[in-house]
């Protein structure tokens, strides 16, 4: 089921962006959500490997339904500069670049269509090592960056970056990120993913999109903490909850949105509008 909630303004213009063809916001997140796809839905090699990895590790992947429609919508956004944050051991990573590049073991015979850049926001050193290999057995590593830092240091230096760009010498450091960024796809775990999207709406262009699992409603009662205690883990997830719930409310109100129920839960689609 998809559901979309789109700013009425920019629905009454009707807009493509990003190469799309000519049709209204509503039109164009149907078809970015649509399961209609050129791809199978078959696991890469690679991929399939860091998921057994993953599982011996404790680690929860996400869904191969999720795995297939971020998978595809990408396909269907011809961004120029992609971030993903959240790599992991590589497991979406795997996904996307096999979407961009094929399998390394039997590459397609034309070269496929892939972004400008690729930024991959892990923070863990150890996993970044890992990412590493896998990019440069995808030989993506010209185009393909590991950054091992906290994603809101990160697009706090990147805003800095940006609203000082027009007066910069051109010998100045670059951006962290390469601009515009056209795609932001979040996959960190649950009670970060209000902050690192909140994040991610200040620095995504404007008509760029967000892909994200929407965090699951708490259920039971997790009382308050008491006073001069640290919450629990319980009420963590509750307050992380209700950031989310003001976050969508802004997204409602500013920018458009549309949710795809899935197995294992709701992807979030949220495009910049302002």
């Amino acid at each position: 089921m998809i559901e979309i909630r789109v700013n009425i303004a920019l629905t009454m213009s009707g807009t493509g962006g990003f190469g799309l063809p000519q049709m209204s916001e509503r039109e164009m997140f149907e078809k970015l959500l649509s399961a209609d796809s050129d791809y199978s839905g078959d696991e890469p090699a690679i991929a399939a490997s860091i998921g057994e990895q993953m599982l011996h590790m404790n680690l929860i992947p996400l869904t191969r339904s999720f795995r297939v429609r971020i998978r595809d919508i990408t396909s269907k956004i011809p961004a120029k500069n992609v971030v993903l944050v959240g790599g992991g051991i590589g497991h979406l990573t795997a996904w996307l670049l096999d979407l961009w590049t094929g399998d390394p073991a039997n590459p397609p015979v034309d070269p496929r269509s892939r972004p400008d850049s690729f930024r991959i926001i892990e923070p863990a050193g150890k996993f970044g090592i890992i990412i590493d290999r896998l990019v440069r057995r995808h030989s993506a590593e010209q185009w393909t960056q590991i950054l091992t830092r906290p994603w809101q240091e990160i697009t706090a230096e990147t805003s800095s970056w940006s609203a000082a760009a027009t007066a910069l010498p051109s010998s100045a450091q670059p951006s962290p990120l390469p601009q515009p960024i056209d795609l932001i796809i979040i996959d960190t775990p649950e009670i970060d993913r209000p902050s690192a999207t909140l994040a991610a709406l200040q620095i995504v262009s404007i008509g760029g999109f967000i892909l994200i699992k929407e965090p699951e409603v708490p259920t039971g009662d997790v009382g308050v903490p008491e006073e001069g205690q640290e919450p629990n883990d319980a009420q963590k997830k509750v307050n992380s909850f209700n950031q989310w719930m003001e976050l969508i409310h802004d997204c409602n109100v500013n920018h458009s949105m549309a949710f795809a129920e899935l197995s294992g839960g709701t992807l979030a689609v949220i495009r910049r509008s302002i």
